[in-house]
């Protein structure tokens, strides 16, 4: 791993890290979208011929019940006993996340706000060398608490003309009822615009490459996204009362994602010199002391932080960006990517400045209520027209005075 100083360019590079700008991305998905919008299920078929090497009919872009019943025989059925637990712990964490609608009176005027689930959510899962099984429950289940009624799941073929079973059997046993087989650019297209065959959500989450990225930044507007995942990445403020074993073994794991990045934060000497020689990997910044680690971390707002010091919940009260905070030498990203609760879509690339991990809240929509009796209206007519008046909206003062004649 590479020692940097907490202040230079490279670590300025750290802090303002941006993996969404690219020319020649940005413009060959503006062409596969623009075709799929035109041309429909034609173009979801020529594309998937073309990147994923699949030759595929319409009739085949929906996965089967018949290959979906197949895709059992591939499960272990030990996995069973362990996607209970996930469920069962998704399920309570998100319940106590769950806003409800409310509602104050006063006199004579109600307002409040009516909490409503979005009717259709798209799902991208993705697939290549390795099929992420785990985000199938980490976004398919925050979906179903919020009361989405509506789940599509959208995953590229592999050369048998399918998807990976376990992703079809996790899916299925979470009750979503939509699979399809498309990938890339194309897949955000067909779920934001739709096709023949595949109607159009109302929201796209799920992470991706570059181009399901870029396809999700450029379709935002005409449906909702959940967020912009660049590639996966951990910072890990450790003192010396850390065993290095934990987290040498932790900077691995996330290392172990393409494009992942692992940075190690410490205010030991000795730490920082056993970290560096683990790995090429990755980057180590010497602080000077733990308030000086907690701001290195706040400006890089990292996707996963681990507070691997005496008492993690001290400094905690200090951080302010990161996507997920695991506290001790015993939680470790993995419990964070399997099984604790939360969901494991989380920002990156700095976005947790101002993004938030996956939540029922990105399932949820409020609307306002409001109501006032003709007595509440009179008392507030002649505020009403002297800010109308200013704005020079005539209609709107007529609107309150017809009331009143």
């Amino acid at each position: 791993m590479k020692l940097i100083k907490p202040s230079g360019n490279e670590s300025g590079r750290l802090y303002n890290r941006n993996y969404i700008c690219n020319k020649k991305i940005n413009a060959k998905v503006a062409r596969i979208i623009d075709d799929v919008r035109r041309e429909g299920d034609k173009a979801l078929l020529r594309y998937t011929r073309r990147f994923d090497g699949v030759k595929l009919k319409i009739k085949d872009l929906k996965v089967s019940t018949s290959e979906i019943n197949g895709a059992y025989q591939d499960l272990n059925p030990a996995i069973i006993s362990s996607l209970k637990v996930v469920i069962e712990n998704m399920t309570k964490f998100y319940k106590k996340q769950l806003k409800k609608s409310w509602r104050i009176k006063d006199k004579d005027i109600v307002l409040g706000e009516m909490i409503n689930p979005i009717d259709s959510v798209g799902i991208y899962i993705p697939a290549g060398t390795a099929p992420l099984i785990s985000t199938v429950y980490m976004t398919v289940l925050p979906a179903k608490v919020a009361g989405v009624e509506r789940i599509v799941l959208v995953s590229p073929p592999n050369k048998y003309n399918s998807i990976n079973p376990h992703i079809l059997a996790v899916a299925n046993l979470l009750g979503v009822k939509e699979v399809y087989k498309i990938g890339g650019a194309q897949a955000i297209a067909a779920l934001a615009f739709g096709t023949k065959t595949i109607p159009k959500v109302s929201k796209i989450i799920g992470p991706g490459n570059p181009y399901v990225t870029e396809a999700k930044r450029q379709v935002y507007g005409y449906v909702d996204i959940d967020m912009l995942a660049g590639p996966s990445e951990v910072v890990i403020i450790a003192s010396r009362s850390v065993d290095p074993k934990f987290v040498a073994a932790d900077l691995a794991a996330q290392a172990e994602h393409a494009g992942g990045f692992s940075i190690l934060i410490t205010t030991s000497k000795s730490m920082a010199k056993v970290i560096k020689q683990f790995s090429d990997e990755g980057y180590v910044i010497k602080a000077k002391n733990l308030d000086e680690a907690v701001d290195i971390a706040n400006r890089i707002a990292p996707e996963h932080l681990q507070l691997m010091v005496k008492n993690p919940q001290k400094i905690l009260k200090s951080i302010r960006n990161a996507g997920a905070v695991f506290l001790g030498q015993y939680s470790p990203t993995a419990v964070g990517d399997y099984i604790a609760g939360p969901s494991h879509v989380l920002p990156t690339g700095g976005t947790a400045k101002f993004f938030s991990g996956l939540s029922t809240h990105d399932f949820l929509k409020s609307t306002h209520v409001i109501s006032y009796s003709k007595k509440a209206l009179e008392n507030v007519a002649g505020d009403i027209e002297k800010i109308a008046a200013l704005e020079g909206l005539t209609k709107h003062i007529e609107s309150v005075k017809e009331r009143f004649k």
